[in-house]
């Protein structure tokens, strides 16, 4: 398969997976073999780098930053948010229980291939293990804080947000929420498009910094946990994935979720299916067996069918890595 094509659909299934709630687009990454170039190639656009380019030696520029791979990452990720608005959307919407089905198969299976790659298992490990496990549980499984429009915390804001982004087992825009952000950055996007204010595009600006900033940072903080500390790296990242499978059982009713039209949090018992789209985001859920998911049909045979595909297809991306160095 050629490696450029390859590269995209594996940008693609990065950016659908950012439009998942509680699903990183640092996951697929990991799973597709192409984590650690992207950190690598990120932490190079450094000072160096820049000056290259001011010096006017873009070829030089180009092959330090890899650049034809980044280009082909974050195109194929553009491509897979536009389309996964629409597509995730329509699943969110009548097919959420066999789509959190997928993915839960996905992460067990990306759990057990990474497993496999730690040489070797004893009681540090498994203590490192656990406090990934309960780490990644308690940023999925809190309460949202209340949002602070301060430009320190909008910019700290950013920062968490894109080093999410790129944490395997970790969704960046549901840190936001969990932050109290959400509901203050995507308000301020819509108000500087219509009304073109100055204190949105300063808040934004700032947000935008902060993930700049976050990038950058999280990308070399990565890079350096793999050269230096490579196994105990895989181990707590096996602890966040594990983790992480709280936010995505099949079987959960909404408790609590934001209305996007009034900017306030509703509570009640309700199918996350009928409250999730353009209007509306989870933030609480509790989870049940699909014996107690008495609000909906809990479609038991899809739903399995679903995670058997979601954990062969695991294996089938690990077939194809190596195949875009």
């Amino acid at each position: 398969m050629n490696n450029r094509f390859l590269l995209i659909l594996k940008g693609m299934a990065m950016g659908i997976a950012e439009v998942i709630p509680g699903v990183s687009g640092g996951t697929i990454a990991f799973i597709t073999g192409i984590y650690k170039r992207l950190l690598d190639s990120i932490k190079n656009i450094n000072y160096k780098a820049i000056k290259l380019l001011f010096k006017g030696e873009v070829r030089e520029f180009w092959k330090r930053v890899d650049g034809e791979f980044l280009i082909t990452i974050f195109g194929g990720m553009a491509i897979g948010l536009l389309s996964g608005v629409f597509v995730i959307s329509y699943l969110l919407k009548n097919h959420i229980e066999p789509l959190w089905g997928f993915f839960f198969g996905l992460i067990i299976a990306s759990v057990i291939y990474i497993g496999k790659q730690v040489k070797k298992w004893n009681f540090y490990s498994f203590l490192i293990l656990l406090l990934g496990i309960v780490f990644a549980y308690f940023l999925v499984a809190m309460h949202p804080m209340e949002g602070n429009r301060a430009y320190w915390y909008v910019f700290f804001s950013g920062l968490i947000a894109i080093s999410a982004l790129i944490m395997p087992g970790i969704s960046g825009s549901f840190m936001l929420l969990i932050l109290g952000m959400y509901t203050i950055i995507i308000p301020e996007v819509k108000i500087l498009l219509t009304d073109r204010s100055l204190d949105s595009f300063l808040i934004l600006a700032v947000f935008g910094t902060g993930m700049i900033v976050g990038l950058f940072t999280f990308a070399r903080v990565m890079s350096w946990a793999f050269k230096q500390h490579e196994q105990k790296t895989l181990i707590i990242l096996t602890g966040f994935m594990i983790g992480s499978l709280y936010k995505i059982w099949p079987w959960r009713i909404a408790l609590s979720w934001l209305n996007k039209n009034t900017n306030k949090i509703e509570t009640g018992l309700e199918s996350i299916a009928k409250i999730t789209g353009e209007h509306n985001k989870v933030i609480t859920e509790k989870l049940v067996l699909p014996s107690d998911y008495l609000i909906s049909d809990p479609r038991i045979a899809t739903v399995v069918v679903a995670m058997v595909l979601g954990f062969a297809i695991v294996f089938f991306m690990e077939r194809l890595q190596g195949n875009d160095k």
